[in-house]
């Protein structure tokens, strides 16, 4: 009889003076997600996140977005990482890395990432506009790497190709999710065990 798969789940609050954020997520959901930044386009990509990762993923922020979107858009990076590493645990049975290539038309990304608990992004992604909707395209980095910072993850984004920022940005989102999917999804050959020749990550 298989193992019954325990619980990944993670309910996590972050309070500054700056942000008031709650995330709560099921790695093993089914891709439903509830989004309130106050920031219409980055609750859409957040949305992609959720969908193509296959995690169950309620995201609210209440932010300082009379100054900008900056403080609301990092510290969500931050408090979504937090949840994750709180959801994944000690890292047993995972498959540890992902990746995934995602087209929409005419862009195209390319997003490879690896549970190894040294936090590092490298990221290129030639935005051909400033803003998509109210969000500065500078702050997917800001995301990204809060998200990293705070997951103990490696992750490698390219934007390949692409000439609408909007589908640059979703391509990218929709990569993340399906390479979270890959990464975090239980290796059934390697049950109970951590996938590193350290024996720790």
């Amino acid at each position: 009889m298989e193992p019954r798969p325990m619980n990944r789940t993670a309910d996590v609050t972050r309070n500054t003076n700056e942000t008031r954020i709650r995330v709560r997520l099921n790695l093993d959901g089914t891709g439903i997600g509830v989004f309130k930044t106050g920031i219409g386009f980055f609750d859409h990509m957040l949305d992609q996140v959720a969908r193509h990762g296959l995690i169950d993923l309620h995201i609210e922020c209440d932010g300082d977005l009379h100054i900008d979107g900056h403080h609301t858009v990092e510290d969500v990076g931050i408090t979504l990482g937090q949840a994750v590493a709180q959801a994944v645990g000690d890292k047993k049975g995972i498959t540890r890395y992902g990746h995934s290539y995602v087209p929409l038309d005419e862009a195209l990304s390319r997003v490879v990432v690896d549970f190894s608990g040294r936090p590092g992004l490298h990221q290129h992604i030639p935005f051909t506009s400033g803003m998509v909707g109210t969000l500065d395209t500078q702050l997917v980095y800001e995301f990204f790497q809060g998200f990293v910072n705070h997951a103990l993850c490696t992750l490698h984004i390219d934007n390949l190709k692409g000439v609408n920022a909007h589908h640059q940005a979703e391509t990218v989102f929709k990569a993340f999710g399906r390479a979270l999917r890959m990464a975090l999804t239980p290796d059934p050959r390697s049950a109970g065990v951590i996938p590193s020749t350290k024996g720790s990550l």
